[in-house]
């Protein structure tokens, strides 16, 4: 009995060797569905998320482009900004 487990644990180890061998020859680009190696990504200042030129929501301050993934960290980044900045610069 225990002869049989023996080797039906090795064909099941020597199938899985096989099958792993079998799924690492494929390509490398049928791995990373649609994406671009070559595509600058930015980094979001408020959650730290990557996103691309096209995928982001584009701020401007001081003629610098601030890359978002969305409207909320946009409207949370200028919110930290309006804080930041003293409230009455004349005094």
């Amino acid at each position: 009995m225990i002869r049989f487990l023996v080797i039906g644990l090795l064909f099941y180890i020597g199938y899985r060797i096989l099958a792993s061998l079998g799924s690492a020859k494929k390509p490398l680009s049928s791995q990373s569905g649609s994406r671009d190696h070559g595509v600058d990504t930015y980094r979001d200042p408020v959650c730290g998320v990557y996103v691309t030129e096209e995928t982001a929501i584009i701020g401007r301050l001081d003629g610098q482009r601030h890359y978002f993934c969305s409207m909320n960290c946009l409207e949370k980044y200028r919110e930290q900004l309006d804080h930041s900045s003293p409230s009455n610069p004349e005094e």
